[in-house]
C-alpha cells in the first residue's frame, strides 16, 4: 500500500483532507496536453526517509527551474512523487504504475541497491528510464538505468588507498560493519579483494552486518574495541550501514567516547544530513568519500544551495534550508542531463533519448564537469573524501584532479 499522507501533511500539501492519493503532481492534472511526466521513486516514510524523502523535492525544485527557462522541447515537465515507504517491492510497484498509468518518460530514483534491483526489470522491460543517484557497488549496467554517482573503482577504492598512506594514517586493519544487503556485502567483498592484492590477510580484517533500522550498537562497538586492542598494526572502521543506523551508530560512538584519533571510520555512506543533531564536536576526524561534498567552493554550488534554501522556505518543506547533500546534488544533475538528452533527441521517447547520452555534460555543483560517454550509462564524475567537523558537516582532506572514467566491474569482485 502507498502511504502519501504522512509526506503529504509533513510538506503542507495535505490541508483538510480526508483521503490522500497515491500520487502526487506538482504541475497540472494527468492528461494536460501541454505537458510531460517524471516520476518520483524516493521513500519519504520509514528507515529511508529521513535523507531519501528530501530528494523527492529537490527533483521538483530542478523541474521547477526546467519549468521557468520554458520547459523541454516546448512543454512544462509534471512531477508525479510516490512514497514506496521503504519497502522494497514497492519500489517496483510504483514505478509500474509511474510508467504504465502516469506514463512517465523518466523515473528519478531508488537509495539502495536492493530498491534500484527491485525497479530494474520494470525499467526493461517496460521501455522505461531510472536515473539512479546513488554511489554503489558496480558490477551492474543496464541501458535502462543512468548510474549518476560512483562505483567502488571511483570512490570507495581512492579512499581506501588514502586510508592506507601516511597521510591517511597508515591503517593495515580493518573492521567492516553494513547493514545486510547487496551494496554493504559487494562493497566489502571488493574491499577483501584489494586487500588481497595489497598482501593484506584475513586475520587483519573483520565484517559483520545489522539489519535495515538497526539501532543497537553497543555490542558491535565493543567487538570493535577487541579488535582495535589487538596487535598488528592500525585498525580503521569501514561504516556501510544505512539510513537511521547511522546516526545510531555515531551515537553510541560518541556515548562510548572513541574518537578518530582512536579508531577512525571511514563512512561510505554517511552524509551531512546524517550528523544533524549530533554533537560533532566528538566526532571530529571520521571521514567519508562521496561525489560532492557541501563544503566545496564554486558559483554553482553557492547557486544550488541558495535555490535549495528558497525553495525548502517557499514550500514549506520538512528539511534543513542549510543541508545539501550528494545525492539530492546527482538527482538535481540527472533531471538536467535528461533534459539535455531529450533536447538532443528531440523527442521524449525513451529509445531516442538513449541514442542521445553519447556526450552529454553538465557543470555540477561539485565543480566538475560531468559526462556520459557511448561506452556505458555510467556518469564521470569526481570524487571527495572529507573530515567531520564541529559544525555537522564535512572539511574537504582531498579530492580528484578530474573524474575518473567509470569502471562498472571491479576486477577485485
Amino acid at each position: 500500500m502507498i502511504n502519501r499522507r504522512k509526506f503529504l501533511q509533513a510538506s503542507g500539501l495535505l490541508a483538510g483532507s480526508s483521503l490522500a492519493p497515491a500520487f502526487l503532481s506538482s504541475t497540472f492534472g494527468a492528461g494536460h496536453s501541454g505537458t510531460q511526466k517524471v516520476g518520483c521513486l524516493f521513500s519519504s516514510s520509514g528507515a529511508m526517509a529521513n535523507v531519501e524523502g528530501r530528494l523527492n523535492s529537490v527533483v521538483e525544485m530542478a523541474v521547477a527551474e526546467l519549468n521557468a527557462a520554458g520547459g523541454v522541447l516546448g512543454k512544462t515537465i509534471e512531477t508525479v512523487i510516490t512514497d514506496p515507504a521503504s519497502d522494497w517491492p514497492l519500489y517496483a510497484q510504483n514505478g509500474r504504475q509511474l510508467l504504465l498509468q502516469e506514463q512517465c518518460k523518466a523515473l528519478f530514483g531508488c537509495w539502495t541497491s536492493v530498491s534500484r534491483k527491485s525497479v530494474l526489470p520494470v525499467v526493461e522491460q517496460n521501455d522505461g528510464l531510472l536515473y539512479y543517484p546513488l554511489h554503489f557497488e558496480g558490477e551492474e549496467n543496464s541501458n535502462s538505468v543512468v548510474y549518476m554517482n560512483s562505483p567502488p573503482a571511483s570512490s570507495v577504492l581512492p579512499a581506501l588507498e588514502y586510508m592506507m598512506s601516511e597521510d591517511g594514517g597508515s591503517a593495515s586493519r580493518f573492521y567492516m560493519v553494513g547493514s545486510d544487503y547487496v551494496w554493504p556485502r559487494t562493497i566489502n567483498k571488493i574491499n577483501k579483494g584489494y586487500f588481497a592484492s595489497k598482501g593484506i590477510t584475513e586475520e587483519s580484517y573483520r565484517e559483520t552486518y545489522v539489519p535495515f533500522g538497526f539501532s543497537n550498537f553497543q555490542n558491535i562497538i565493543n567487538d570493535i574495541r577487541d579488535f582495535a586492542n589487538q596487535p598488528g598494526g592500525k585498525p580503521i572502521i569501514i561504516l556501510t550501514v544505512v539510513g537511521n543506523s547511522i546516526p545510531a551508530f555515531f551515537k553510541e560512538i560518541i556515548n562510548q567516547g572513541i574518537l578518530a584519533s582512536d579508531i577512525p571510520i571511514l563512512g561510505l555512506d554517511v552524509l551531512e544530513a546524517d550528523l544533524e543533531g549530533l554533537d560533532t564536536s566528538s566526532l571530529v576526524g571520521h571521514l567519508n568519500c562521496w561525489a560532492y561534498l557541501q563544503n566545496v567552493e564554486n558559483a554553482e554550488n553557492t547557486k544550488i544551495k541558495s535555490a535549495w534554501s528558497q525553495f525548502v522556505s517557499a514550500n514549506g518543506l520538512p528539511y534543513s534550508p542549510d543541508v545539501m547533500i550528494d545525492p539530492m546534488v546527482s538527482a538535481y544533475d540527472g533531471v538536467h542531463m535528461w533534459a539535455k538528452a531529450v533536447e538532443r533527441a528531440g523527442t521524449f521517447e525513451v529509445p531516442a533519448v538513449k541514442e542521445a547520452f553519447d556526450g552529454i555534460t553538465f557543470n555540477c555543483p561539485s565543480g566538475y564537469e560531468i559526462s556520459m560517454s557511448g561506452e556505458n550509462n555510467y556518469v564521470a564524475r569526481g570524487v571527495f573524501i572529507g573530515s567531520v567537523n564541529e559544525n555537522q558537516g564535512f572539511d574537504i582532506l582531498w579530492q580528484s584532479d578530474d573524474t575518473p572514467t567509470p569502471v562498472p566491474y571491479s576486477p577485485y569482485a
